[in-house]
Parts: structure tokens; C-alpha cells; sequence
């Protein structure tokens, strides 16, 4: 039986949020999922601050109304990239291979990979995913992750197959 996944799509960019910059990335990632089992219901802009990152993942994490959380922007160097330190505020368990496996496919094409701070975790039953702000380097890490994403939510969720408990 297909399940169809929950998904909330957040970027992180002040320009964006005060409206002097058009979101690209987020329909960017919206589109990358559209061929796949999931539904966007919850999308926003919201400014590159750490605490309120932290707070907006927590409400959609903690809704019951969300299976997988997708991040955009803020996974750099620069003094504003918040995203990890916001993500790991909030989460329970990294998923470290998911971040190493963007990092890496996304070495292949740019040296620019190698200063990405994506992290990717677990809150409750939520994935939470960090991709980059462009539109082109979150599609391309989303993609990256797409075969392994249903298997890893329903793990999440309790799926008792391969858990002894079926």
C-alpha cells in the first residue's frame, strides 16, 4: 500500500521574509517532490533567526500534521546561516548519512560543498532536512535523498517490519 507523506517546506531568508527577495527555492524543492508520494501542506518564509527557526520546527514537528520537515537556506558559513545550530536545538537523533551523502554528491559538481553545515535529524516522528538556499543546490540535495526518504520516515513512525515485531 503507497502512503502519501505530509510534507512543511520552510525558508530561511530575511530578504525573503521582509519581501524584497521572491522565494526560488522553496518551489524549487516543492516541484523535486512532486513525481514522489508526498504533499506540501505547510509552506513559509520565514527570517534567518535562530529562535525562530527553532520554534516554527517545533510547532509543525509537533503538530501531527507534518512527516517530513524540508529547510532551505541559512546552511553556510556566513554569520546569518543558522539553520544547523537551529535544527540540532530541536531535534532528538541526527541522521548524520543523509547530510554526508548531500555533502558528497554535491562535491562532485562544486568545491563550494564542502563548507555546507546541513544537518538532518529526527524530532519525534518528524524528519527534519536542512538544504542549501539555492534553488538548483536544493534541488539537487533533495534529489540525492528521494530513494531513501519513504524508508526512513516510516522507520520513524514505528513501521514494526524488520523490527521483530511483525
Amino acid at each position: 500500500m503507497s502512503r502519501t507523506w505530509r510534507v512543511g517546506v520552510l525558508t530561511l531568508s530575511d530578504r525573503g521574509a521582509r519581501g524584497e527577495r521572491e522565494d526560488l527555492s522553496g518551489p524549487a524543492v516543492r516541484e523535486a517532490l512532486v513525481p514522489g508520494p508526498y504533499r506540501v501542506k505547510r509552506h513559509d518564509v520565514i527570517p534567518d533567526d535562530r529562535g525562530r527557526i527553532a520554534s516554527t520546527l517545533i510547532a509543525w514537528a509537533d503538530s501531527g500534521e507534518i512527516d517530513l520537515i524540508l529547510t532551505t537556506g541559512g546552511t553556510g558559513v556566513a554569520p546569518r546561516d543558522v539553520a544547523p545550530e537551529a535544527t540540532r536545538d530541536v531535534i532528538d537523533r541526527e541522521v548524520p548519512g543523509m547530510a554526508e551523502a548531500m555533502r558528497w554528491a554535491s562535491l562532485q559538481k562544486t568545491p563550494h560543498a564542502m563548507i555546507s553545515r546541513a544537518v538532518v535529524g529526527v524530532r519525534g516522528k518528524v524528519l527534519i532536512v536542512n538544504l542549501p538556499g539555492s534553488p538548483k543546490a536544493a534541488r539537487e540535495n533533495l534529489e540525492v535523498l528521494l530513494p531513501a526518504l519513504p524508508h526512513a520516515i516510516e522507520k520513524i513512525q514505528g513501521d514494526p517490519s524488520e523490527c521483530g515485531q511483525d
